[in-house]
C-alpha cells in the first residue's frame, strides 16, 4: 500500500451536511463527515456512475441519488447483497486539510 497522502480538500469544506467529490488523478472519490468521522469512498456508484457525493447519507450509508443502492460508508458494502461494491480508502484530517491514501 501506499505511504504517500494526498492533500484533497479543507476541513472546513467537508461537513456533515456537505460532502465533497474530488478528483485525484484517475480516481473520483466521494468525502463524507458522519458523526464526526471523515470516510472517503469511490465517487461513482457501483451500479450505473451515480454521483455518490450527492447522496443522502443516513445510518452510516450513503443512497446514492440516481436508482437508491445504498453503501456502509466504512466498509463499501451494498446494503441488499452484502458484497463490497464501493472501494473506501483511507483517510484524515492533518493542520487544517482532509488528506487520503490511494
Amino acid at each position: 500500500m501506499s505511504e504517500t497522502w494526498t492533500t484533497v480538500a479543507s476541513c472546513e469544506s467537508v461537513t456533515a451536511a456537505s460532502p465533497k467529490e474530488v478528483v485525484v488523478g484517475e480516481h473520483i472519490l466521494a468525502i463524507f463527515r458522519y458523526q464526526n468521522r471523515l470516510f472517503a469512498i469511490d465517487g461513482m456508484c457501483a451500479h450505473q456512475g451515480g454521483p455518490i457525493a450527492e447522496g443522502e447519507v443516513a445510518h452510516g450509508c450513503v443512497t446514492c441519488p440516481w436508482h437508491g443502492w445504498q453503501y456502509e460508508l466504512e466498509t463499501g458494502i451494498q446494503t441488499i447483497n452484502r458484497q463490497p461494491l464501493q472501494r473506501t480508502y483511507e483517510v484524515r484530517e492533518l493542520n487544517g486539510e482532509i488528506q487520503v491514501r490511494l
